[in-house]
């Protein structure tokens, strides 16, 4: 997946980074100064004759420019420049968090105190200043390179649909989580810190940039948990720069206070003092990072079909956590670290409120309700067991139970069909389906963990005029790219693309992505002929209005 699939799953981030802004106004306010089991579906016995198929139709780089058009280059321009700001701004985001920990905000009146009164004139003072600044966000930028550099490229665009790196990403916003709730503190090696801090005692340029890295050091116990949730948002994101375009933004917003209070030193008395309002900061974080690493999990849990986190689980785990946070903005649930609360400020209740409305508003998706707010998030629709939402489009039953009439499509028993569409797995079958009914093709390369795929589904997909023309003039066929069903040994093979050994499901439809469109993005759409040539060029993720000109385009060149 590349830069659109994290353009989405941003918005999570960013949307609880500030709603916890908010609780900070508010709480230190308060301080003083101290399933499918039921269904049988036919065996279909293994088709050597899908791989010769499938292989057929790569042709080679050279010629492919001249055969099959590729995706959109001004599509895919635009995309990887949204994503990169999107990228930013959580960045930017995250570090004005970062500056609003016990660890960082008692040393904002310290360091620029230091250069002010260290400093002869305000202009030296204000330059000391800038360059601390600067080299904060040389360390923190070149922190982002560092995992651009040891991952490669090709592992980042890999990261976001590796089941073994969503689980240890799960994993480590889960230890991220309980850190901030106050169980443990992450923190680096005494000896780093102490011989950064005596590098810093040397004075000079050199002097100032040590002093930063010995900020960065010392205030890993609260930064760490905001940095790696960054950095692994980014990694995923598959974009060659999106770490260290993270990290920038992180470090831009850290520095700014710094050169800004040197510059007009009479701000710093409008600061909040320090207190325990500090520590509920981290708590709000711990109760988002939580619910963000579910998000990981269930990426995995769709990737290998271990069946665990239908939609439903998924949810009720978040309408706890969320709960449990409103519980929590209204003094009701307190940690070991937390001061007294001797009562609570009307803004701080309003918070409470917007906090346990979102829970609220998440019931109703215990029935079916497609919650179109946070969709992209949620695992599919289709792994509702009791979905009343969807028989609402279809005027029919539920997804799980319908059986067209020409019976169980190919992968059927793992994959499942959005909205109650017909919906074909396996592209030979869905081709060979559209030949008979003589109806134009729609092929949707799509994942388990694109949130923009979810996204489409559930909020485009479900537009009536949209799902009319999807349900009754397209035969629809949807290939996994990160699939980790292990392929039949007749069907594995070495593809002449990129020279790697095909073994699962997900490879193949990828290999066959990349080979015969050139793209490796997701969604990715494309409409095809019976000849299997392109009727329009193939588009990504884009608004309503436009995915159905793109389908009226497409049966406007088959109906010719």
């Amino acid at each position: 997946m590349i830069l659109n699939n994290y353009q989405t799953s941003i918005k999570m981030l960013v949307m609880g980074i500030l709603m916890f802004f908010l609780t900070v106004t508010t709480a230190r306010s308060q301080e003083t100064d101290s399933s499918l089991n039921d269904i049988e579906f036919t065996e279909i016995k293994p088709d050597s004759g899908v791989r010769d198929s499938i292989t057929a139709t790569i042709v080679s780089p050279a010629k492919q420019s001249a055969d099959v058009a590729g995706p959109d280059k001004n599509l895919l321009k635009k995309e990887e420049k949204q994503g990169l700001t999107g990228i930013f701004i959580a960045g930017f985001i995250g570090g004005l968090a970062a500056l609003l920990m016990p660890c960082i905000f008692p040393m904002l009146p310290l360091t620029v105190s230091f250069f002010t009164k260290g400093s002869q004139t305000k202009g030296k003072a204000v330059s000391r200043a800038m360059f601390y600044g600067l080299s904060i966000i040389v360390i923190y930028v070149v922190l982002g390179l560092l995992v651009t550099v040891l991952f490669g490229p090709d592992a980042l665009n890999s990261l976001s649909t590796n089941g073994i790196f969503n689980f240890l990403f799960f994993i480590l916003l889960l230890i991220f989580a309980i850190s901030f709730l106050g169980a443990f503190e992450i923190t680096l090696p005494s000896s780093w810190v102490n011989k950064m801090d005596a590098n810093s005692d040397k004075g000079g340029l050199a002097g100032l940039f040590f002093m930063a890295g010995t900020l960065a050091l010392v205030s890993f116990s609260c930064t760490g948990p905001i940095i790696g949730t960054l950095l692994v948002q980014a990694a995923t994101s598959g974009a060659l720069l999106g770490p260290a375009v993270g990290m920038f933004g992180f470090s831009f917003a850290l520095a700014i206070p710094f050169a800004l209070f040197a510059l007009f030193p009479s701000w710093l008395s409008a600061l909040p003092k320090s207190g325990g309002w500090l520590n509920s900061v981290k708590v709000v974080l711990g109760f988002l990072e939580l619910a963000l690493a579910m998000k990981f999990l269930s990426n995995v849990d769709l990737a290998y079909h271990w069946n665990w986190f239908d939609r439903e689980v998924f949810l009720v785990l978040w309408i706890v956590i969320f709960g449990l946070m409103g519980l929590y903005l209204l003094g009701k649930l307190k940690f070991s670290h937390d001061s007294p609360v001797n009562f609570i400020s009307v803004p701080r209740l309003l918070i409470a409120i917007v906090v346990l409305s979102f829970t609220v508003y998440m019931i109703p998706g215990l029935w079916g309700a497609p919650l179109k707010s946070v969709s992209a998030f949620l695992p599919p629709q289709a792994t509702q067991d009791f979905d009343l939402y969807t028989a609402t489009l279809t005027g029919g039953s539920s997804g799980h139970t319908i059986k067209h009439e020409e019976g169980p499509h190919k992968y059927s028993d793992i994959f499942h069909a959005p909205l109650n569409l017909n919906v074909f797995f396996d592209y030979e079958e869905g081709v060979a389906y559209a030949k008979k009914v003589k109806k134009p093709v729609l092929l949707d390369f799509t994942g388990h963990a694109c949130v923009n795929c979810r996204e489409m589904e559930a909020n485009v997909w479900s537009v009536k005029e949209i799902f009319s023309k999807l349900n009754n003039d397209y035969v629809i066929i949807q290939l996994y790219v990160d699939d980790k069903t292990e392929l039949m040994e007749n069907e594995k093979f070495k593809s002449k693309f990129s020279g790697r050994d095909v073994k699962t499901l997900g490879n193949k439809w990828s290999d066959f992505q990349a080979s015969r469109f050139n793209s490796n993005s997701q969604p990715f759409y494309v409409l095809l002929g019976h000849d299997e040539q392109l009727l329009s060029p193939p588009t990504g993720a884009v608004k309503a209005g436009e995915y159905l000109e793109f389908l009226d385009s497409g049966l406007k060149t088959f109906n010719k």
